[in-house]
Parts: structure tokens; C-alpha cells; sequence
């Protein structure tokens, strides 16, 4: 039974403007190439073939983005609010924890913008966004080795951003 691009494609439109965030670093020219993509996801809806809508709107996004924002060496960098991102307080939390928590996701969200797109690219579409191996590979268009290739250097180098740019107790404000 044929179902609309409604029903298939508009419930992606929160994850593929984070995606587009991740990619342009700018809300701005993320809803720009969102909005382009969908306009071409609903010109080529019917090329649709599998139920991986999500996987194939991101290859659209990630494809209009490309055409619109060619790498650019030495491109500024630009901070990525973090409106939209899911900002609900964990109740559980007393409010010196809730502080560290909000800390520790910006440390983390300032050491992912420094990372190479490439790198960037893969870890969003994985630890973000979730998807897999191979759909990460259909996306981007490169084969799983260099999928798996790419996530373990780009773990690495957020990790070393990370321990390089830890906090010490005292700069956390604690004795």
C-alpha cells in the first residue's frame, strides 16, 4: 500500500535539520539546505525504494548541502546553538549536578565542531543519530571499512580533544 511523503519522509525533519546543523555549523544555512532537500525528496519520492526513509533524506541533505556549501579550506567556524537540542532537565538531578551536566554537554558539543567534517560527519550520523554502519556508508558513499575507519579516528581525535580541554576540579568550581 503506497503511503504518502507525509507519513514517510516529514517525521525525519527534526533529525535531518540536526544533521544539517552538524554539517553547515550554522542554524541558518541548516534550515536552508533542509529546506532544499526536502523539496527534492518530494520531487523524488517515487525513487524511494526501501523503508530507510531516514537514511535516504540524510543522503539528500548531505547531498544538497555538498552542492550548496562546497568545501571550503579554511572555512570559519561558526558555533552551533544548541537550540533544538533536547534540553530537558533531569528531574533526578540536584541543581550543582544539573550545572555539570549542562557543562559536559557543551565541553562536548565545542570539542565535536573542532573535528574535521569527515570525522564529525560519521560520529553524528553514528552516536547521535544512530544509524548504522552501512547506512553511514550508503550516505556518505564510502565503503563500511572506511565507515568503521573514519568513526575510530574521529572517537579518538574527540577524545583527545576532550582530555586536552578537561576542566581541572578548581575551574569546575569545586575545591
Amino acid at each position: 500500500m503506497p503511503r504518502s511523503f507525509e507519513e514517510v519522509v516529514l517525521p525525519h525533519l527534526d533529525a535531518a535539520f540536526n544533521y544539517a546543523r552538524w554539517l553547515t555549523k550554522n542554524d541558518a544555512d541548516a534550515e536552508d539546505v533542509v529546506q532544499d532537500a526536502y523539496v527534492r525528496a518530494l520531487r523524488f519520492f517515487s525513487s524511494l525504494r526501501d523503508d530507510n526513509a531516514r537514511a535516504w533524506l540524510f543522503t539528500i541533505v548531505r547531498n544538497t548541502w555538498y552542492g550548496r556549501f562546497p568545501r571550503r579550506a579554511g572555512a570559519a567556524v561558526v558555533h552551533v546553538s544548541g537550540e533544538g537540542a533536547d534540553e530537558r532537565a533531569d528531574v533526578s538531578l540536584d541543581p550543582e549536578a544539573k550545572m555539570i551536566q549542562q557543562q559536559t554537554v557543551e565541553h562536548v558539543r565545542r570539542a565535536l565542531e573542532t573535528i574535521p567534517t569527515d570525522f564529525r560527519e560519521v560520529l553524528v550520523l553514528r552516536e547521535l543519530e544512530g544509524l548504522s554502519y552501512k547506512e553511514i556508508a550508503a550516505i556518505v558513499g564510502i565503503p563500511l571499512g572506511t565507515v568503521m575507519s573514519r568513526l575510530a579516528r574521529a572517537r579518538e581525535r574527540l577524545a583527545d580533544v576532550l582530555t586536552a580541554g578537561e576542566p581541572t576540579g578548581e575551574q569546575r568550581g569545586m575545591p
